[in-house]
């Protein structure tokens, strides 16, 4: 199943079985013996293929599918993917028995995330990151999100935004940028964190705008990141540049992350281990996601699991993502990160597969455009050798992708 030459490509995938993931149908909304065809990059049929029109399979190049299964594609809505150089040495100091503290104190952490990147070059950066790219394309990902927040000042926070920007011209595959100025306090801020806010919303995110470098901006509320209030400073700015807003919330204490999300419209919260149900009311009126994250709760051995039931309970639609990240999350798989999902927060099939695709795009802001197989969507497909979709959460290191497409391709 290779790439069919040329853009305005026409194709009709038969002898399909489909999660269709169409919103409002029942579980996965699944069609045993289905059909996609696609046009110039969108699909214009998804569904039975004994009810295709026969017009829509008119002159198409003919894809039998055997039986295989067809997903939309992979999304992975939550990465750091763009870093230099990696943080390996502190995870053995760790296993070695230093705290976090001694590991900072010997140059590890975010900080050194920041040397690395603001000494690479913009060609270094994306070098590096396409390996870690490519890891979750060949996994059926046909949409990643990566965020910035390694450069910590104007002309670094841009290099890592160009760089994230760039992957989308070397391989096929759609890119979402955030800009996540709003991470950590770079070591020249000697520890004020009001005037490195002022910098970020002041400097920094007009810069990033200017150049049209991100589609969001995202920032980390925690103790060991930024208040609420500081917080807000950010996302004020945000809303005046035109730009939607995200947020890491409630990952290492109760901040009330959640809640100030959903006070600005955010289209994600992400990690939300200490989220309480006041939060997760707000964030299913404002409709937020929550984007749930296994890779950094396993590796620094979280003990406190997101409250899965209460964002069901409220009906918080879920997301699920790898994190991938030098530091907390060195994960590159999103089949495993949604057998995390499963066996250490238990979350359904269902959720686990709707979280990498459907409520992925929604926490992307991309839902109109992918994450479904519905007419009018990217034609943006995983196809599977698999009997049923269970094998894609349930399996750990194994890969059963057939082909992935991404606009028609």
């Amino acid at each position: 199943m290779g790439g069919a030459s040329g853009k305005s490509g026409h194709r009709v995938w038969r002898n399909a079985r489909l999660a269709t993931m169409a919103e409002g149908a029942a579980g996965l909304g699944i069609v045993e013996k289905g059909a996609v065809v696609a046009r110039d990059g969108l699909i214009v049929y998804a569904g039975p293929e004994a009810d295709m029109p026969l017009a829509a399979g008119q002159g198409a190049e003919t894809v039998d599918c055997v039986g295989r299964w067809i997903t939309p594609g992979l999304i992975d809505c939550h990465t750091h993917l763009v870093y230099a150089g990696n943080r390996a040495n502190e995870f053995e100091m760790r296993l070695a028995g230093a705290t976090y503290e001694e590991v900072a104190r010997a140059g590890g952490g975010i900080v050194s995330s920041v040397k690395s990147l603001r000494a690479a070059s913009e060609d270094e950066l994306v070098a590096q990151t396409l390996p870690r790219l490519d890891a979750l394309m060949a996994e059926g990902v046909t949409t990643v999100e990566v965020k910035s927040g390694y450069g910590l000042d104007a002309d670094s926070e841009k290099k890592s935004l160009r760089a994230a920007r760039r992957l989308a011209d070397e391989r096929p595959v759609t890119i979402r940028t955030a800009c996540l100025a709003a991470h950590a306090l770079p070591p020249e801020a000697k520890g004020d964190k009001d005037a490195f806010i002022d910098l970020v919303a002041g400097t920094i995110l007009p810069q990033v705008a200017a150049d049209n470098l991100a589609d969001a901006v995202d920032g980390f509320c925690e103790g060991i990141a930024f208040s609420p209030e500081q917080m807000a400073r950010v996302f004020d700015k945000a809303k005046a540049l035109g730009l939607p807003v995200k947020l890491h919330a409630d990952q290492l204490s109760n901040l009330h992350g959640a809640a100030l999300a959903a006070r600005y419209g955010a289209l994600s919260a992400d990690h939300l281990e200490y989220t309480d149900e006041e939060g997760a009311a707000a964030m299913a009126k404002a409709g937020t996601v929550a984007t749930i994250l296994p890779g950094a709760y396993y590796f620094i051995r979280e003990t406190k699991k997101p409250p899965v039931d209460l964002f069901r309970r409220h009906g918080v639609k879920m997301a699920v993502a790898t994190d991938s990240n030098p530091g907390t999350s060195p994960l590159t798989s999103l089949l495993l990160t949604m057998n995390m999902a499963a066996t250490l927060f238990g979350m359904t099939v269902d959720e686990c597969l709707a979280g990498v695709t459907r409520e992925a795009a929604r926490a992307l802001g991309l839902l109109d455009k992918t994450g479904t197989l519905e007419a009018g969507k990217s034609a943006d497909l995983a196809i599977w050798d698999i009997e049923r979709p269970a094998e894609l959460v349930y399996r750990m290191g194994f890969n059963p992708l057939h082909a992935r497409t991404w606009r028609g391709q």
